[in-house]
């Protein structure tokens, strides 16, 4: 869910910070108080459209910045962080977006700089804002599919995963004998670049590591110098008259004459003794180093024409000797094909024909599954719209197969159709243009959809726009279920909607030296009767109207018990 929300410097906000709890939130306040801008600033927080006007006038930039809390390890956003390299700890996501004067955008998740497109991706898995006429998922067609299969998820996903594997093998082959059939020119053509390409390759006559041997032989010779240096004077300091080898000699022989008479000194004798033969030891060795070390310059070009030589080859055919060798062996395999062209064809369309005939089966097997989830739906969804005062709205999901196109997801393509008078032909739901209308059929929708959907909050902004009496409280009682699945942020005009919040925010604005300022504020009981009173009867509040108002408040107090309002919140 959202928990937090901070704002600062946009539209008339100039700095907010409002926390949020799970349910139903409704934000209400007078027209122009600023319920829609906290809106606003939501969907830009999530990858929505931004421009300077947001701007708070006479500051650098906007800053918005929400705190979301996860509680399911399976949300659909984990994965989408984990897709761009985004962490996620202790289930908290953090989104922060910045606006500058000049409109550019910068975009944080968990605090990476990310792309817009990348906000939009992962906001998109955490909140889902309907405007009352906002263009929304469940208005694409192309969308439709997807909500069918989310709705029958558990018979659906099995039987989609078996249908595409097959559709991979499809695929390969396909495009194998799509390649294979191209005319003998281009044929002929790639033969000839391939066996090149193989025949430069085998020439190289390359070996594994090869190239890391070479790299540690040439750094030896290109470093001759200082190493033999440096070995002389090792040699030198340790061997000869006077050198280090004679002073640890006359010490150790000290030493000797010392523990005979003290036997307290044996073990320093001893280890000095020890380390007397060490030496000389060493001293051996670097005398053999000394006459086996000899400069080849004549292996240092052939080392350096070498690597030249390799790397030509990586340039062309791989980063690594393994790359390049993995790729001979494809080319090889790939003129083998061309140069017996015509038995591999019979071969493939041998075994395309055969894949296809499972790809039908389990594609008629799929689209079995999902005709029987449609019925499913369309009874649903019936039956919530009977419950917004629509019994004669017919709702229809139509299919069209096409056993000749194959997809990922199958040949199915599903559109939602409805009619909302009698005696009307059904129309597809985006042609839909009633407000009132649309937006119970949308609630309708979004009390099946919404615990299939995995986004955290959903907001409804102003969506019960041109509805009243008895269909206002269905749509109160509707919205308050879609908050059991989902965090639900609600800007409303609705009384009825209103008396059904977990939690009412007042939005509302001051003016503060000649500048105007949003504030909210969370209500209280005797709060909310005043605040509800007042969206019965306007301005005016009377004691009948308080009345009215306490009268709601209970009325949604006993449906939330009695759970006529939902099965479970």
């Amino acid at each position: 869910m959202l928990a937090e929300l901070s704002i600062k410097n946009f539209a008339i906000i100039e700095a907010l910070s409002v926390t949020f709890t799970k349910g139903l939130t409704v934000l209400t306040g007078e027209t122009g108080a600023g319920k829609s801008i906290i809106i606003d600033a939501i969907h830009l927080l999530v990858g929505g459209r931004g421009s300077a006007e947001f701007v708070r006038h006479g500051e650098d930039k906007a800053e918005i910045e929400g705190l979301f809390q996860i509680d399911d390890n399976k949300h659909p956003v984990i994965a989408k962080a984990l897709e761009f390299g985004i962490d996620i700890d202790e289930g908290t996501v953090i989104l922060r977006r910045d606006i500058a004067q000049t409109g550019k955008s910068v975009c944080r998740v968990n605090g990476k700089l990310v792309t817009i497109s990348i906000l939009r991706e992962i906001g998109g898995t955490l909140v889902d804002i309907h405007g009352q006429h906002e263009h929304q998922e469940l208005m694409d067609d192309s969308r439709h599919l997807t909500l069918l299969d989310q709705f029958g998820a558990d018979d659906i996903l099995p039987s989609q995963g078996e249908y595409q594997q097959v559709f991979r093998r499809y695929e390969q082959t396909f495009q194998k004998l799509k390649a294979l059939s191209e005319n003998d020119q281009q044929t002929a053509h790639r033969l000839d670049l391939i066996q090149f390409q193989l025949d430069e390759i085998q020439k190289a006559n390359l070996k594994l590591n090869e190239d890391e041997d070479l790299f540690e032989e040439k750094r030896k010779l290109t470093n001759f110098e200082r190493v033999f240096g440096a070995i002389q004077s090792s040699h030198t300091a340790l061997q000869g008259e006077q050198k280090g080898l004679d002073w640890i000699s006359m010490v150790m022989g000290h030493l000797e004459d010392a523990a005979a008479l003290d036997t307290a000194y044996k073990d320093i004798y001893e280890s000095v003794s020890n380390s007397y033969y060490q030496l000389e030891d060493a001293a051996r060795a670097l005398r053999n180093e000394l006459d086996i070390l000899e400069f080849d310059p004549q292996r240092l070009h052939e080392i350096e024409d070498r690597l030249n030589e390799i790397n030509q080859l990586k340039r062309k055919y791989g980063k690594t000797i393994h790359e390049i060798l993995e790729y001979a062996a494809n080319i090889e395999e790939e003129i083998e094909t061309l140069q017996n062209k015509e038995t591999h064809i019979s071969e493939l369309e041998k075994e395309l024909t055969s894949v296809k005939k499972d790809l039908i089966l389990e594609a008629k097997q799929l689209t079995e599954i999902r005709l029987k989830w449609a019925d499913k739906l369309t009874r649903l969804i019936h039956k919530e719209l009977k419950e917004l005062y629509m019994a004669k709205t017919v709702f229809e999901i139509r299919f069209e197969t096409n056993t000749i196109q194959f997809t990922k997801n199958g040949v199915d393509h599903i559109e939602f159709f409805i009619s909302t008078n009698p005696g009307e032909p059904l129309k597809p739901l985006s042609k839909v243009a009633s407000g009132g209308e649309l937006s119970r059929i949308m609630l309708a929708l979004k009390s099946i959809f919404s615990k299939h959907q995995g986004v955290t909050s959903i907001i409804f902004d102003e969506v019960d726009t041109g509805v009243s009496g008895r269909v206002a409280q269905s749509i109160a009682e509707k919205i308050y279920k879609v908050a059991a699945e989902s965090q639900v942020l609600c800007i409303s005009h609705l009384p009825q909607v209103a008396a059904m919040a977990d939690t009412h925010l007042f939005i509302s604005k001051i003016i503060k030296g000649g500048r105007t300022k949003t504030s909210v504020t969370p209500l209280e009981i005797n709060e909310k009767i005043n605040e509800i009173g007042r969206m019965i009867s306007g301005t005016e509040i009377t004691d009948l109207t308080k009345k009215h108002a306490e009268e709601l408040l209970y009325l949604a107090a006993e449906n939330k018990k009695s759970g006529s309002a939902l099965t479970s919140h």
